[in-house]
């Protein structure tokens, strides 16, 4: 009996997978966003880093491997006529030159393109605060509707997804799962790598080519392109205008701005920059969630056994 009922796990194990990408649009404008999983729900929080505490989640949640590409905005704009202005330097490179407002607006069209409610509240073009009277509002968090299915990373989430290591349960100065200062390089995928201290005119690297891996999985963190986070500068979601926090360094930068210590620039969320850019974090697929209760459950059973 108990070889069969772990028979039956490890075949329903093996039949479920993981959805890594996400696809939106319609047509010649459909694109995928790939997502990797941030699980280890509840972690503690980093002492070491900027700010402190950071980087404990309560919940499990994905965010996309790379950075969004200007071709994910284009596409998006003739799918739905955004109208989101950025920078024109390739189809692959990181969507540059966008305000938080209009990174908000691209976050809303992913939810309404897959039925899912928009993250944040627009009134026309001015952005407003979530209130009791709203659905899915969150007295903890003003901006982020608790109903969306995409919305920008706050700062904890963005913070855990470039340092903290699940295996060891440990952060890393470096989002390229290492203490020591990665190696600059001006486009590729080796280990320990950060596109950073290039010239301005070099540009940002390909978001697939954006250097060395987070522990999790992730692309870009440190270096190519500064990211928008969704959280407030001061961490505080109560104000529709003042400065959101902008960190993870660019191409033309030095080291530091990789650093878990460095969350120094903040910018107001009309602002655009030539060096600023940014990625969609997401709730878990239900399967996600599904693998890891059955992981618990093997994990169970075989315990069973051995006692």
């Amino acid at each position: 009996m108990k070889t069969t009922t772990a028979f039956a796990f490890l075949s329903l194990l093996c039949c479920i997978s993981t959805a890594n990408a996400d696809t939106f649009g319609s047509g010649a404008n459909t694109f995928d966003i790939d997502f990797v999983t941030i699980g280890n729900p509840g972690n503690a929080a980093d002492t070491t880093g900027n700010p402190n505490p950071a980087g404990s989640v309560a919940e499990t949640y994905r965010i996309g491997q790379f950075e969004i590409s200007e071709d994910m905005i284009n596409k998006a704009n003739a799918d739905a006529g955004l109208g989101l202005t950025h920078d024109n330097r390739g189809a692959n490179k990181p969507a540059t030159s966008i305000s938080w407002f209009e990174a908000a607006q691209f976050v809303n069209w992913l939810n309404t393109d897959s039925g899912s409610t928009p993250a944040y509240k627009f009134n026309g073009s001015t952005f407003e605060l979530w209130t009791p009277g709203d659905a899915g509002y969150n007295p903890n968090n003003l901006y982020r509707n608790s109903q969306a299915k995409y919305f920008l990373p706050s700062v904890d989430e963005w913070y855990k997804a470039a340092y903290y290591d699940p295996t060891g349960a440990v952060y890393f100065d470096y989002p390229t799962g290492s203490n020591s200062v990665p190696t600059a390089v001006a486009s590729g995928t080796a280990a320990n790598t950060a596109v950073y201290s290039q010239a301005f005119s070099t540009g940002p690297a390909d978001i697939t080519q954006a250097g060395g891996l987070s522990p999790y999985g992730t692309m870009g963190q440190g270096g190519n392109a500064f990211e928008w986070e969704e959280t407030d500068f001061d961490l505080v979601n109560d104000s529709s205008s003042s400065a959101r926090g902008v960190r993870g360094g660019g191409w033309n930068g030095v080291s530091d701005n990789l650093s878990s210590s460095n969350r120094n620039i903040d910018l107001n969320p009309t602002d655009e920059s030539s060096l600023i850019g940014f990625r969609v974090a997401s709730i878990p697929e239900p399967s996600t969630l599904l693998l890891g209760a059955l992981a618990s459950v093997g994990l169970l059973m075989r315990r069973r056994r051995l006692s």
